[in-house]
């Protein structure tokens, strides 16, 4: 690197962060703590380099997928299925090692400007797509204004992760029609030049996230089905999806063409799609799958005991970076109103949910900001501004609160609620515990209603819903990543909530990298005006991540949001 000052700054930071937490995928599912390279996912064994010894003759890696990819164009990517799917096809500038730190991917080398505003990256020499095109600076200009532009139906939620990028906010949001305008710029097939507007430590790490991936220009343009074709799918990354049974079985294939073939042992991967978490941990116990749980799966909560006793070098429950929450529609009745709205959240019991349903050693959650990101001195955000003075569970309180808001609606009764959540026995089984206890303690009546994902998401999406389930995991190792979705209009925000103010705190912290500390202070204002003020969100608690994982199954590694890789993974005879 020429710039050495600056970089060393930088990895300083990402490091720092890293420890802390690290840079993940957004996901909806939330998706253990960091292993190393040398620990494997079963937690902290040490494990040798594979050599032809030790290798399995058959290097088929079996999984199950609790729901099926909404969708494989990266572009439209939004959850943690889609991101499991989607780092064995594609690769991003960087990617996330296993100590949680960005290291050289489609790109083999990055120079940074004294300034932390221009980043200039490298292609990697003899990196091909899998029709053995070559990989160059080109595809990822292509894919990112792609992202951007208006003309791209649906919309991708996910747009706003690049407006760290200099003019691609106003590209995306119509206020300029030349993309030229944007910060990205192919200077040579070898060369990708991107101009931030402001200095952000945790770019490198952005750039792994799938909505950054670089898309094939030629197929894309060729099919309008080239996303679920995967006989029309040209990726870059290790593997090639070869097989999409719908509803059924996913397979994918080694890419023999990927520059880091070698180091590629798998030889296939097979998942199947079965959204039952008995059925999952049955098949696993069964010998049929090699690894259960999340983010990939579920394991019920009855059996998270037993089995952490019955097989302890195999299971794992993991503090990740994600929060479940409740979200509300502040645009629909009865829930346009605040105090009803801080009624709800008040008076559910988030200890007793923990211990008696969801079991899995979760933190009973007040904020949004989960408990392992980092902030400043050392210390993570939440240790720096705790969430304990947002709000608390009061159920005398929490029926004032609700008779002061019908009071304020005018009305007597409220109007039917419905409580939504994407089809999942874990799902179920808080939802109808939470409904109890709104039963309980408020004297509300709420029916509970599950669909099914890809149906959940798009119902979220465009405001069908009055509570619905949400979780949400770090695309990277900064509170920003949680708070930039709540922005009126935000791509993510499904609430309905537009606060001039709440945008304007969210603004100043994008451009505050220069003064760490009043960043800080404005995202910690921001999370209070979203739950103290406004209670836009219910927060329930922040996750913790179970599964099992076979002792042959070695080289899987997990990034602080519990964002999984297989891609390295291998089998040890047994």
């Amino acid at each position: 690197m020429k710039k050495k000052s600056w970089m060393m700054l930088v990895t300083l930071v990402l490091v720092i962060s890293m420890v802390l937490a690290a840079c993940g995928s957004g996901a909806e599912t939330p998706t253990t703590g960091s292993t190393t390279p040398t620990e494997n996912s079963t937690g902290g064994e040490t494990t040798t380099e594979p050599t032809d010894a030790n290798l399995a003759a058959d290097q088929t890696l079996h999984l199950n997928l609790s729901a099926e990819p909404p969708t494989l164009d990266p572009a439209q990517a939004q959850d943690s299925q889609s991101n499991t799917a989607l780092r064995f096809m594609y690769e991003g500038l960087a990617t996330i090692d296993g100590d949680g730190n960005p290291a050289p991917g489609a790109a083999e080398s990055w120079e940074v400007s004294e300034d932390g505003l221009t980043y200039t990256f490298k292609m990697r020499q003899g990196a091909t797509w899998s029709n053995g095109d070559p990989v160059t600076a080109n595809d990822f200009v292509y894919a990112w204004e792609r992202v951007l532009s208006q003309e791209t139906t649906p919309a991708p939620v996910y747009a706003y992760q690049l407006y760290y990028i200099k003019g691609a906010e106003d590209f995306n949001t119509g206020k300029t029609k030349d993309f030229s305008t944007v910060g990205v710029k192919a200077v040579d097939e070898n060369t990708l030049e991107v101009t931030l507007a402001n200095p952000t430590p945790y770019f490198l790490g952005l750039t792994s996230f799938y909505t950054f991936y670089p898309v094939h220009q030629a197929s894309v343009e060729a099919d309008q089905a080239w996303a679920s074709d995967p006989s029309k799918m040209v990726t870059n990354g290790p593997f090639t999806l070869t097989t999409w049974t719908t509803g059924s079985e996913m397979d994918w294939t080694k890419n023999d063409k990927y520059w880091d073939a070698e180091n590629i042992k798998l030889t296939n991967v097979t998942a199947s799609i079965v959204n039952s978490g008995a059925t999952e941990t049955a098949s696993y116990q069964g010998g049929e799958i090699d690894y259960a749980g999340a983010p990939t799966g579920e394991i019920p909560t009855d059996q998270i005991q037993p089995l952490s006793e019955q097989m302890p070098e195999e299971f794992k429950l993991t503090d990740i970076a994600s929060t479940y929450y409740y979200e509300f529609n502040t645009k629909e009745a009865p829930f346009n109103n605040e105090k009803i709205r801080k009624a709800f959240a008040m008076s559910i019991d988030r200890k007793s949910l923990i211990e008696n349903v969801t079991k899995a050693g979760q933190t009973p959650a007040f904020g949004f900001v989960p408990t392992s990101i980092a902030g400043l001195n050392n210390q993570s955000f939440r240790d720096e501004f705790p969430d304990s003075g947002y709000f608390t569970e009061d159920a005398a309180a929490a029926k004032t609160m609700l008779e002061e808001g019908m009071k304020e609606e005018g009305i007597t009764t409220l109007p039917p609620i419905t409580l939504l959540y994407n089809t999942s026995e874990n799902h179920q089984k808080l939802a109808l515990a939470v409904a109890d206890m709104w039963k309980n303690t408020l004297g509300v009546e709420i029916q509970t209603k599950n669909e099914e994902w890809s149906v959940f998401l798009e119902s979220r999406k465009t405001g069908n819903f009055q509570i619905a389930r949400a979780g949400w995991s770090a695309d990277y190792n900064d509170p920003m990543t949680f708070m930039d979705m709540f922005v009126s209009g935000g791509g993510n925000n499904n609430t309905g909530f537009a606060n001039k103010e709440y945008d304007a705190l969210i603004d100043s912290a994008y451009k505050g990298g220069n003064d760490p500390e009043k960043r800080m202070q404005d995202m910690a204002a921001a999370e209070k005006m979203l739950v103290q003020d406004n209670m836009v969100i219910m927060p329930v608690y922040y996750y913790t991540q179970a599964s099992l994982t076979k002792p042959y199954l070695k080289g899987v590694t997990t990034d602080f949001s519990g964002a999984i890789n297989f891609t390295r993974a291998y089998l040890e005879e047994h």
